[in-house]
């Protein structure tokens, strides 16, 4: 009896020993594609890094796909699910008879920064010149475009030349080496240009230039099919926006850009990471107007896309649910945020 008595015990210890072990549960493995390294991919970064997609039981596959219109092209085929990126690549596509949704924004306006090499001073001085962009009709040509009108220039009139370097730490480099006059950049890599003597010639947030950006972007089968995997990214993100705007993280968030777009001088860290919490919102909604502007200058490059209704590319239905039910103030909330 004291044999089996002894037996029960080991096999209560050891069930005992499993339970106190977290079972794995199933999580949703998803790809999910971005076009640019930018500040505003930081939350992308801290969702992975924080465990936050874990959290709403996302297993991502996180994938740099070095172009906006090849990654619209993975989304459209259905070899990528999730794209994380601008609404201009989303409208490019609408042009060409490709629908996609967007499903949130983390920015409704032009944040960015128009820098020059320290040789030039004044926006007139840059008629001419060279100006580096990630590629023709993409989300930098589109930021450009608005800089050089916000300071009187037109690229065409005033014979400047908009060169395809890359991503925005590419262009950054390329302005850094000499290979570019000037370029529109954002957040720590402006920061750190600056640093070095580069010439701020004007600042774009006070103009609050519409513009949607940094968008969760799907298919539309993919939004009828997996619904409930596309509210958990939206969760996903609303959590990692209130993560990243926390006093509390503001080291973690630092450490993280400081890695990630590769900046040495921590007083440069800090500037970047103010300008971050300056230009993303807590409440990613998507709005129409950000994507008229977008709409107006590829019309230049393609006609069809006069024809778009911009409508049909937003559905922000998930993530007014998330904020009318309260989830985006309970995450500020839980993160100190007002």
């Amino acid at each position: 009896m004291s044999h089996f008595r002894s037996v029960l015990v080991s096999v209560a210890s050891l069930l005992i020993g499993i339970a106190q072990f977290p079972v794995a549960s199933a999580q949703s493995k998803i790809t999910i594609g971005y076009a640019a390294v930018s500040p505003r991919t930081t939350p992308l970064y801290l969702a992975q890094e924080q465990g936050i997609f874990a959290k709403y039981g996302l297993d991502p596959k996180i994938v740099l796909v070095r172009a906006a219109a090849s990654l619209v092209a993975l989304l459209v085929s259905g070899e990528m699910e999730v794209g994380y990126t601008g609404g201009t690549s989303v409208l490019g596509a609408a042009g060409q008879g490709s629908y996609l949704k967007i499903l949130s924004s983390i920015s409704s306006t032009l944040t960015h920064t128009l820098v020059a090499h320290p040789n030039f001073k004044r926006a007139e001085e840059l008629r001419g010149k060279r100006f580096g962009i990630q590629n023709p009709g993409g989300t930098t040509w589109i930021n450009t475009i608005l800089a050089l009108e916000h300071v009187g220039l037109d690229y065409k009139r005033d014979n400047i030349n908009l060169l395809a370097i890359g991503d925005s730490v590419l262009v950054g480099q390329a302005l850094e080496a000499g290979r570019v006059d000037a370029a529109v950049l954002d957040g720590a890599l402006v920061r750190r240009l600056r640093a070095k003597g580069f010439t701020i010639i004007a600042e774009l947030q006070p103009a609050k230039i519409p513009l949607l950006s940094q968008a969760i972007v799907v298919s539309p089968e993919f939004l009828q099919k997996r619904a409930d995997i596309a509210e958990k990214l939206l969760m996903t993100l609303v959590e990692s926006l209130a993560y990243s705007m926390a006093p509390a993280n503001k080291a973690v968030v630092i450490k993280t850009m400081m890695r990630r777009f590769q900046i040495n001088d921590p007083a440069v860290a800090e500037e970047g990471y103010q300008d971050y919490l300056s230009g993303v919102e807590r409440r990613p909604i998507p709005r129409v107007d950000g994507m008229r502007n977008v709409s107006r200058l590829l019309s230049t490059l393609n006609p069809k896309i006069a024809g778009v209704k911009i409508e049909e590319l937003i559905d922000g239905r998930l993530i007014r649910k998330l904020d009318e039910n309260g989830f985006i103030d309970k995450m500020a909330a839980n993160y100190g945020l007002k």
